[in-house]
């Protein structure tokens, strides 16, 4: 089974998931008051069809919900899967 992690770099204002030490993937964000947009989410080509996209969401969205700030889905990959997933929609306003 391959190992999955969700790392926070700050310095870059971005969030990286790695596959076997291998990054395949990143969401950038921008610091906007309390709230953290996320603006870009991305997954290298030749990995998107394995669902981590949703993986990389939502390591993100559970390491944020860790703290006090307020998500703002600007990425519209983040937005639809605050969408369909309801556990993660108080993280947008609270």
């Amino acid at each position: 089974m391959q190992s999955r992690e969700v790392r926070h770099e700050p310095d870059a204002s971005r969030y990286t998931l790695w596959v076997d030490d291998e990054q395949v993937g990143l969401a950038d964000y921008e610091l906007r008051g309390d709230a953290i947009a996320i603006t870009h989410t991305e997954i290298d080509p030749s990995k998107q069809h394995g669902g981590l996209g949703s993986v990389l969401v939502q390591g993100v969205l559970d390491q944020i919900a860790e703290g006090t700030q307020r998500v703002i889905p600007a990425c519209p990959f983040v937005a639809t899967y605050i969408d369909n997933h309801e556990e993660y929609q108080p993280l947008t306003t609270r």
